[in-house]
């Protein structure tokens, strides 16, 4: 689906979709799209939609959303701090246990940890 010439229609749609688990595939591709192709995209407008909607919603979609806004942080220097700030202020999988080697999916610890990989 990624590469898929329907996949920018298709996040867009199933994003605003009611349904948590079509909208946590829209934030799949959303990610994707962070990473790869962030071109065009409103990070400041995400993150804005991630602040408000995240802590409430369902498991999957909050999972989709946490990721991206993790990947936001990782990926783009000038939104890392908002990233790192949206994350400790939600809370959203602070107390996930995660195995010893692996990174938490909390965002702040993931977005440092990733960043500190990487060299940035």
């Amino acid at each position: 689906m990624k590469k898929s010439p329907h996949a920018e229609e298709l996040r867009l749609a199933w994003s605003a979709d009611p349904d948590p688990v079509v909208a946590s595939a829209g934030w799949a591709l959303t990610t994707e799209r962070v990473a790869k192709k962030p071109d065009g995209l409103d990070l400041a407008g995400l993150l804005d939609v991630i602040e408000a909607e995240m802590k409430d919603a369902p498991d999957r979609l909050q999972w989709a959303m946490n990721h991206c806004l993790a990947q936001i942080g990782i990926a783009h220097a000038e939104h890392r701090a908002r990233a790192i700030d949206i994350g400790e202020r939600l809370e959203v999988l602070k107390d996930y246990p995660t195995s010893p080697g692996c990174t938490s999916p909390f965002a702040p610890i993931w977005i440092t940890e990733m960043v500190r990989r990487q060299g940035n």
